[in-house]
């Protein structure tokens, strides 16, 4: 293991669409923190969208902010109460850390802690950076057999297991999955290691519904032929694409008694066919990021379950990411850029 450099690099955002690459400390690990090397982060819509808007709803940045939450690295010195890793050990980043002692997090709610501090989120810097610090149990060991790539997007896995576990997905119940972007994608495979049989991904770009088709998975072009011309059925919704009038034509298409889970992140309001999901009895919830999936995204990654790596379309170093960010604009094959900060 080399030695741990005073200074690191770091691509820091200054202001909506300024990022430059900046050497900063390297930090150093709380008490019951680890010092992790990055080796891997993709690229996300938040990313871009903080990139492009400087603001999510209400987390707006109004200072320097790095980037990144979907990251994987190497464990590469260890607080003094840190007990969990050895030093070299490949982790896969769990990005929000909950504050343990609200009344969400003792309901096991993690992921509504409204006080988690998670990465690349106003104010709390991302993984776009040479080395990071995290809490020691949301650093999670994976195994050989998972590349660091893989492991970086166990993050979106998790976002598509979460959404499946959500909707209660059953074995050989009909999935419905609109938007056929990296968690689409990964969240139609999650349902069909849950063993659902009949599962029906949407796009409107062709790149994407081919990979799909790639991974065994039936496609529907709606810029071809609609949801409701096509006579699709479904038990499970689960809307990836954040676009209003895809959630509403997919709840449409839900059977009596069926869910539908939004995942995707649109537009703040929606329209919903109040009547159908009255008269039906359609469930309908929203998720929100996803708490103690690792374990299972892990297995799914490393029993080959679910295809990670194929995602990755580009790849990209520390002092690229603004290319990583900008690429599905330009590339209509792009899926998922991935940012390797060593490199």
């Amino acid at each position: 293991m080399k030695a741990i450099p005073e200074m690191m690099r770091a691509a820091v955002l200054r202001s909506v669409g300024d990022l430059v690459v900046e050497r900063r400390p390297t930090p150093r690990p709380g008490p019951r923190q680890v010092l992790v090397q990055v080796t891997a982060v993709g690229t996300c819509g938040s990313d871009v969208h903080y990139y492009e808007h400087g603001r999510i709803g209400e987390y707006v940045v109004t200072e320097p902010l790095v980037l990144g939450h979907e990251a994987a690295g190497v464990v590469v010195a260890c607080g003094d109460e840190a007990t969990r890793h050895e030093i070299g050990q490949r982790v896969s980043l769990e990005p929000g850390v909950p504050c343990a002692r609200c009344t969400q997090c003792r309901r096991g709610h993690y992921n509504l802690c409204p006080d988690v501090r998670f990465f690349g989120t106003p104010p709390i810097d991302g993984a776009f950076q040479e080395y990071v610090v995290l809490d020691e149990t949301f650093a999670h060991p994976v195994p050989a057999t998972v590349s660091d790539e893989a492991a970086a997007l166990l993050e979106p896995l998790s976002v598509g297991v979460w959404a499946c576990r959500r909707a209660r997905v059953a074995p050989g119940e009909r999935i419905l999955v609109t938007g056929a972007g990296p968690v689409g994608l990964l969240a139609a495979q999650a349902a069909k290691s849950l063993g659902a049989t009949d599962i029906l991904v949407t796009d409107i770009k062709p790149a994407r519904l081919s990979v799909a088709e790639e991974l065994g998975l039936s496609t529907l072009d709606t810029g071809r032929v609609s949801l409701l011309d096509a006579g699709v059925e479904a038990d499970v919704l689960l809307e990836c694409s954040g676009v209003p009038r895809v959630s509403g034509a997919g709840i449409r298409c839900i059977c009596p008694g069926g869910r539908a889970v939004l995942i995707g992140m649109g537009a703040d309001e929606i329209p919903l066919p109040l009547d159908r999901i009255q008269r039906r009895e359609i469930e309908v919830t929203g998720t929100f990021r996803y708490a103690n999936t690792w374990p299972a995204a892990i297995g799914l990654a490393a029993s080959g379950a679910v295809a990670l790596d194929r995602l990755v379309t580009h790849r990209f170093g520390l002092t690229q990411v603004e290319r990583a960010l900008t690429v599905g604009r330009t590339d209509e094959k792009a899926i998922k850029a991935v940012v390797l900060p060593q490199e």
